[in-house]
């Protein structure tokens, strides 16, 4: 096991390691030696070096090769040393420690009190969700159900400009932190944060539109999750022991929330295998993506109706 840093071998550091390509090095040698998961937004230690280094000092990944010989200043140098530490010995996960996560090509404020976005419901978003809306039939109204970061709901009112988005959650912290990611859009005319338990806090509402990236974590696989994913919200992770509490509520009731026509699109990661056995009569279509991922299902409201009765003997 390595040794945690101590404040001399700190401060030796920071007067040994000067430049950019000093601190890449270093980082990629503390990633190894700590044997980090990786899974917020990279997926090898040298992409994950590159990215802390040049992130907290606002430089894009690409940054020109020229300037990795620049000389830091020594409150940089500081800083580096400190987010290299925490990376490694709190296994804080990277965009908490930049503050910030990227979803379909957009930035979004992120910390401790929000789930880190790595949807791959973002392929669905790039696409207007096509084939089912597009540029001739978009959604009028659009909920994002369970929003955290509120990255989802934001990026589909990026995709569907004439669109208003609810952004919806339980939790008051998430929702401040979405309102800060509306803020930074500059999308306050069409974009709200709302606070409401699954649907409790939406009677009356209908939407063409409902996409939900639920808790849904089994106990089993919350059991098995790497340092890095505890640092996040148990709440936006956890969903009971087979990950579908939530699920089952929103099945439920969706479709008193869906006008005519109406789509609902919900991940559910690994539980689609546990949600497919619980309801083997129900046609989910299972989306596949570019990317390798998978869990996440499309349903028409005319389908939540034909299958009401089944859903409604969930509880």
């Amino acid at each position: 096991m390595t040794p945690p840093l101590t404040h001399q071998t700190t401060t030796s550091l920071v007067q040994e390691l000067q430049t950019l390509r000093d601190f890449i090095r270093w980082a990629l040698t503390q990633f190894h030696c700590h044997n980090l998961y990786y899974g917020h937004g990279t997926d090898n230690a040298w992409d994950e070096a590159l990215h802390l280094v040049l992130g907290s000092l606002h430089l894009p990944w690409d940054t020109d090769e020229r300037l990795l010989d620049a000389r830091l200043t020594q409150l940089e140098r500081e800083k580096l040393v400190e987010l290299i530490r925490r990376r490694c010995e709190e296994r804080t996960p990277l965009p908490y420690l930049l503050g910030e996560s990227w979803f379909a090509g957009l930035p979004f404020k992120v910390d401790a009190r929000v789930l880190i976005p790595r949807s791959p419901i973002n392929e669905l978003i790039e696409e207007a969700f096509s084939p089912w809306f597009g540029e001739e039939h978009p959604p009028q109204r659009i909920l994002d159900l369970c929003t955290g970061s509120g990255c989802i709901g934001i990026a589909c009112a990026y995709a569907f400009p004439t669109a208003e988005v609810i952004l919806s959650d339980i939790s008051s912290d998430a929702l401040d932190v979405a309102q800060e990611n509306i803020e930074r859009h500059h999308l306050q005319d069409r974009v709200s944060a709302r606070a409401s338990d699954l649907f409790s806090g939406l009677q009356g509402e209908t939407f063409d539109l409902i996409v939900s990236n639920p808790p849904y974590v089994d106990e089993h696989d919350l059991s098995l999750m790497p340092d890095e994913y505890h640092q996040e919200p148990e709440l936006a992770l956890a969903a009971g022991e087979d990950g579908l509490d939530l699920v089952r509520v929103i099945l439920q009731r969706a479709r008193q929330h869906l006008n005519p026509g109406g789509l609902l699109i919900v991940e559910v990661g690994n539980s689609q295998v546990h949600l497919e056995a619980l309801l083997p009569e129900v046609p989910f279509l299972w989306v596949e993506f570019a990317a390798n991922a998978a869990g996440v299902f499309v349903l028409t409201a005319e389908q939540l109706e034909i299958h009401q009765a089944a859903f409604d003997a969930l509880t």
